[in-house]
């Protein structure tokens, strides 16, 4: 099986919709990976639009293209894990912009970073995306109103010198999205109708 195949497969066994840019954004569309819970059920995953990011070092950096990821979260509130062993927290926003803010930074190291440092780095940036995604209310948030399936809704949003972060919920699935190089600003976000056109 080829691997966007494997690709797809994951996504099709999610048990809610995946959302993506509306159909105002023409560029190129692909998919990224999916999440799952220990007893292997869907949890989140990733579209991915404009440029696929790289992190090879010789194009790391401001001038590495221009893109947008859309995270889905499934809604949960905090309930027992399939396998009967434990319990699996509770979903929320917070789960939407920390996944949005530590996809960012897989993309956004900078590039002068040996390998050793950059672990070290990686480490203290993503527990900062972790403490600021878990305070939304706080100082380095804004609130910005952006269309989903048409209707606004109202997003956490914030800036970094690595790109843009933000977070909202459709109230059946948490959204993030991350990006660089487009603006927050005019995008809208849709249920996406077939995500086998990603492939």
């Amino acid at each position: 099986m080829p691997p966007s195949r494997r690709a797809v497969d994951g996504y099709l066994r999610a048990p809610f919709p995946w959302y993506g840019l509306d159909e105002a954004f023409t560029g190129p569309r692909w998919l990224m990976q999916v999440g799952t819970a220990a007893d292997g059920s869907v949890q989140h995953g990733s579209t991915g639009h404009g440029e696929e990011p790289s992190i090879r070092p010789e194009v790391a950096g401001q001038d590495r293209g221009a893109f947008a990821v859309v995270v889905t979260v499934a809604a949960h509130p905090m309930r027992g894990s399939g396998d009967g062993t434990g319990v699996l927290d509770a979903t929320g926003v917070s789960s939407a912009a920390w996944l949005a803010g530590s996809g960012l930074l897989a993309y956004t190291w900078p590039a002068q970073l040996d390998h050793a440092l950059r672990g070290e780095w990686l480490d203290q940036q993503t527990e900062t995306a972790f403490e600021l995604a878990d305070d939304l209310e706080g100082p380095a948030w804004t609130t910005l109103s952006l269309p989903v399936d048409g209707v606004p809704r109202p997003f956490h949003y914030r800036e970094s010198e690595f790109g843009w972060v933000l977070a909202g919920t459709t109230g059946g699935v948490h959204l993030g999205a991350y990006g660089r190089g487009m603006s927050a600003y005019g995008l809208g976000f849709a249920v996406v109708p077939d995500i086998e056109s990603y492939a």
